[in-house]
């Protein structure tokens, strides 16, 4: 159905894409997988029309076809939808999915009959949406659901979805996969672009693997495993981490919450949270995104004022004091938003460095920036975290997701912090990636930090905390010291929202 010969891509000199090949099948999952920045989503938004190739060819049912646009890939009918959804939140999911498009009867379109029509593709492939619904109410699995369902308006055969399931919980990615099984049995193809080895082993029917902007190998996953993809993407095996020795019992405490409270928008979003963190630990907070873990992260680094309670670090209170100063005392912070609060987009890594030291620090003299020891670190940075740039100006918009989360890391993790406040830290990396940002955190903690690991991800948390809060709704539902007899049911019904009173008390 699909060919992709010897592509080849350039950005600034340097190869993002060199002699890549790529076959689909119709009615097939074809997992594309590689590490941050290995070139999967170049190759794509070339296909989609959005770059041009500087080499090689594209070929459709033995057609060689050119693309200039992504309106040619849409007449071809190939449709993508991007990491960062492109949405118009204030229009209706109806307008969103026909936004572009010159419906019969144009300017005076039949809404209802459109709206008919886009119920009829709802209810065929299992996508419920609310077509008069405007796209700022949606829930982000629900946003996922009108990009899809603009592609199968337009009748696409070929469908990209690049990183669906990062900003998905485990039941939405669920049924996500159970949309794209119908596709496939209804004759369309599905290019999976991830870094998920356990997704391509349960969704996909074959898989291309790339590394540094090549492509390595083809199978079909009858021939695979986890731990051989695993291999094949990274080039390497992997390391076994071993179990995390426990904190000391008599090490001071690090970060302090007494019955903090937290109101935004009229809703409660933390009730009553208090917990205590001791330096040179872990402790890992679970739940279902939504429940108060954003609240709870940015109160601590002073985002949000807090309407009740206390935050304190060590003997210092932190309530009514500025990010700046809490910052001053060893706050480091890594958001779960990157592109939101975590980065200049437009800004080079240099900059992007710069953005610690520009009020205060050992980079700041009465007023006076030290510009050639900005650059020394960023350059020292660029290479211990292994963060692929051509050059350290290059806006950070260009760089892959995972290299622009070891930017805000290199960056918050410079100087040694004594509490560290890590937002779903991994997200959006692959699996050498995470391992590298866990040795890191891990490396913090051995040196006295104390670390509040936000996390989607339970397998991170089991794996890294010393204790564990279960986090629903804006309350703490129990914590746990991490002894590894967890009871892994009860943790589950913490997380749904059943009372911790029903069951024993772990406190």
């Amino acid at each position: 159905m699909l060919r992709l010969e010897n592509i080849q891509k350039l950005f600034f000199g340097k190869y993002a894409n060199r002699n890549v090949n790529l076959s689909v099948e119709a009615g097939e999952v074809h997992a594309l997988l590689g590490e941050n920045g290995a070139g999967k989503t170049t190759l794509m938004n070339i296909l989609y029309g959005l770059y041009q190739p500087d080499g090689g060819r594209i070929v459709i049912d033995g057609e060689e076809v050119r693309f200039e646009s992504p309106k040619d890939a849409i007449e071809k009918q190939i449709g993508m939808v991007h990491q960062h959804f492109m949405l118009v939140p204030s229009l209706t999911v109806s307008q969103n999915i026909t936004l572009g498009l010159k419906e019969k009867g144009y300017p005076l379109t039949d809404r209802k009959a459109i709206n008919r029509r886009l119920t009829e593709l709802s209810e065929r492939y299992g996508l419920p949406i609310d077509v008069d619904a405007p796209v700022s109410s949606l829930s982000v699995g629900e946003q996922q659901r009108v990009e899809i369902m603009k592609l199968l308006y337009r009748d696409a055969r070929i469908l990209i979805l690049d990183e669906p399931t990062a900003v998905l919980t485990s039941q939405e990615a669920d049924k996500l996969f159970s949309v794209l099984k119908r596709l496939v049995a209804d004759g369309c193809s599905v290019i999976l672009i991830t870094h998920k080895i356990p997704e391509v082993m349960k969704i996909a029917d074959r898989v291309t693997v790339m590394r540094d902007a090549e492509t390595i190998a083809a199978f079909s996953i009858s021939e695979l495993n986890e731990t051989r993809l695993a291999e094949c993407m990274i080039g390497r095996k992997l390391s076994e981490r071993p179990r995390i020795e426990a904190a000391a019992e008599n090490a001071e405490p690090g970060l302090t919450l007494e019955n903090v409270t937290v109101i935004r928008g009229g809703v409660t979003r933390l009730n009553d949270v208090s917990f205590t963190l001791k330096r040179g630990s872990i402790l890992g907070v679970a739940g279902v995104e939504g429940n108060g873990q954003k609240e709870l992260a940015e109160a601590i680094v002073g985002l949000r004022p807090v309407q009740g309670g206390a935050i304190r670090f060590g003997s210092e209170l932190l309530n009514g004091r500025s990010v700046q100063e809490r910052r001053a005392l060893g706050v480091a912070y890594i958001s779960d938003d990157r592109h939101h609060d975590g980065l200049l987009m437009d800004a080079g890594m240099t900059d992007n460095m710069l953005l610690k030291y520009c009020r205060a620090g050992r980079y700041c003299r009465w007023g006076l920036l030290d510009f050639n020891g900005i650059r020394r670190l960023t350059d020292e940075k660029k290479d211990a975290y292994r963060i692929k740039t051509d050059r350290l100006s290059t806006p950070v918009r260009y760089l892959s997701g995972g290299n622009q989360q070891k930017i805000i890391l290199s960056r918050e993790l410079a100087d040694d912090p004594r509490l560290i406040i890590a937002a779903q830290p991994t997200r959006g990396l692959d699996i050498g990636a995470s391992e590298f940002v866990r040795d890191q955190l891990l490396s913090q903690r051995r040196n006295g930090a104390a670390v509040l690991l936000i996390s989607a991800d339970l397998d991170e948390i089991l794996s890294l905390s010393d204790s564990i809060a279960v986090l629903y709704n804006g309350r703490i539902m129990a914590i746990l010291d991490n002894n590894h007899n967890l009871d892994m049911t009860k943790i589950g019904l913490w997380m749904a929202g059943k009372d911790a009173a029903e069951e024993e008390t772990v406190l």
